[in-house]
């Protein structure tokens, strides 16, 4: 658990700096994190750095600089950093989402057929998704649960989709496990 209390505007640059660190390895242009969180670039130069005396990012300079998240802004995001996670397919109106990882899936109210929600949280971009969109999650590494729903809400702060649950499958023969 970090003890790094970080406000919501910095949880989201810093969640938008390691979404496009993911995608590239690179050094991160200010702008392109201004860009992701539709926020001006000075706006991100003077946030990055508060971040940087938190010791969550390190500043490349040079032509081809930029921002990269340290160690410490994953574990202040909870984001666990794994060599191969498994995959569990993401898609969006019927398109496969290429990288995004899906973390973790918490399932709300299962008690209340129509109150039946799912948290996909995730890393990487989630830009492209809309409420009220279709989204399929699956199926999962164990149990090959697949969820399909449409989004009833986003926290881009902290990468959730809500999805109200249309139809949840899994296999009904044993795992293999």
């Amino acid at each position: 658990m970090s003890s790094i209390e970080l406000t919501p505007s910095q949880k989201k640059i810093l969640r938008a700096l390691t979404n496009l660190h993911k995608e590239s390895e690179a050094a991160i242009k200010g702008e392109d994190i201004a860009e992701q969180v539709d926020r001006n670039p000075g706006t991100i130069r003077n946030q990055m750095q508060s971040l940087k005396a938190l010791q969550l990012v390190e500043g490349v300079p040079g032509p081809k600089g930029g921002y990269k998240p340290t160690a410490s802004a994953y574990e202040a995001l909870e984001i666990q950093q794994m060599d191969d996670p498994a995959s569990v397919p993401l898609e969006h109106e019927g398109e496969p989402v290429e990288d995004v990882i899906v973390e973790e899936i918490d399932l709300s109210s299962v008690h209340h057929p129509e109150l039946c929600r799912a948290e996909i949280h995730m890393q990487g971009s989630m830009g492209e998704i809309s409420e009220d969109d279709e989204v399929i999650v699956g199926p999962t590494p164990l149990s090959k649960l697949v969820i399909e729903g449409r989004v009833d809400g986003k926290d881009d702060t902290n990468n959730i989709l809500i999805l109200r649950i249309e139809d949840m499958t899994a296999p009904t023969e044993e795992p293999a496990h």
